[in-house]
């Protein structure tokens, strides 16, 4: 019997190995490496919607007048926000809400960046240069969690559909489902651009 046991182990072992050089685990690697990037980039947008409170608070100290771009950056952070809870990025229509929203707040904050060049005293606030100079360095963290997330899914839903892992996704993986990307608004596609002016060296980006 220990013969046969032997030669029943070997062939165990040695199915496991084919099956793990025929990528097996492919599916599941990268869907978790898609969900972990899918995290960052959400990560990043709280991270900038967590700065809009206080800028606001800022730029109303000194421009109590331009009531309507203040109120539209509040609505915009609060529907941004509230968009955010429990987005499924399989789920193409969640995610094309989520991105409709950080677009919207994205603009406002366009738009706000945009009036404080009227007022100059703003300008050389200290407190808003540092929440100017974090909103950059946000806004960069953005990007390269959106492009890292992008590659992700490009392999994992690639994976999906090419041999061999569409022969594993049909059979040991059917409940796995591809992930939706993001397709930005040619209006969003810029991030608010922040501009220091020409009164000195700007903060450097917070890390």
């Amino acid at each position: 019997m220990r013969p046969v046991l032997a030669l029943r182990l070997g062939a165990l072992f040695l199915a496991a190995m084919l099956l793990s050089s025929c990528g097996v685990n492919t599916i599941p690697t990268y869907e978790e490496q898609a969900k972990a990037a899918w995290s960052q980039v959400q990560n990043q947008y709280q991270r900038r919607a967590d700065l809009v409170p206080n800028l606001v608070e800022t730029v109303k100290g000194f421009a109590q007048q331009e009531r309507e771009v203040l109120t539209s950056v509040v609505e915009a952070r609060a529907k941004a926000t509230q968009t955010t809870l429990n987005v499924d990025p399989t789920d193409p229509e969640a995610m094309r809400r989520y991105q409709e929203a950080q677009g919207e707040l994205g603009a406002a904050l366009g738009r706000l960046l945009a009036i404080t060049e009227n007022y100059p005293d703003l300008k050389s606030n200290q407190n808003f240069l540092a929440l100017q100079s974090q909103l950059e360095g946000t806004e960069n963290r953005i990007a390269v969690a959106r492009r890292d997330y992008i590659e992700a899914v490009r392999k994992y839903n690639t994976e999906l559909k090419t041999f061999p892992g569409r022969l594993w996704a049909m059979t040991l993986y059917s409940g796995y489902e591809p992930m939706a990307n993001f397709s930005t608004a040619p209006e969003n596609a810029d991030a608010p651009k922040v501009d220091f002016g020409t009164g000195g060296a700007a903060p450097q980006p917070a890390n």
